[in-house]
């Protein structure tokens, strides 16, 4: 992948993947080391008001509309809850103002977790709110990669 061939190979997506795997691991024992100093009330809400404001409200829109296109401001509340920098904001923001705690380790917990164990990077308005492979991308991966569908309808593990 390159700023003119902007996609991935089967084989990049899983080292990118792996690279957001070692990024949790890491969160996860420095969080893990810590836990007794973990204040739980604002460790869960750090971690579930990503899904809560940024996802949930896209996947029922989704279900909803039973296959005919939903409104681009779910992708919109996506992409700004599970970007890196939206929530590089929200952290230094309240370490500014509370101080640093090892709860605020669950907002990269988060993130780290949705790209290295779920492979849910940020949506683009092109393809459906859910994964589903469209026949465009079937296409063209074909072409380059020599896959066939079969092969794209599995999710692509580490």
């Amino acid at each position: 992948m390159d700023h003119a061939n902007r996609f991935q190979s089967p084989v990049t997506y899983r080292l990118l993947r792996a690279e957001y795997a070692v990024a949790l691991v890491v969160c996860s024992v420095l969080f893990l080391w810590h836990i007794r100093e973990v204040r739980w009330l604002p460790a869960v809400a750090l971690f579930a008001y990503i899904d809560v404001i940024g996802y949930i409200p896209g996947a029922i829109a989704f279900r909803r509309a039973r296959g005919r296109p939903i409104s681009k401001v779910y992708y919109v509340l996506y992409n700004t809850m599970h970007s890196m920098v939206t929530q590089a904001v929200v952290v230094g923001a309240w370490a500014a103002v509370a101080g640093f705690e090892w709860a605020l380790l669950v907002v990269p917990i988060h993130l780290c977790g949705d790209r290295a164990l779920f492979g849910n990077f940020l949506k683009s308005f092109s393809v459906p709110f859910e994964p589903a492979v469209i026949p465009q991308f079937a296409e063209f991966d074909r072409r380059v990669f020599g896959r066939d569908d079969a092969e794209l309808a599995v999710p692509t593990r580490i």
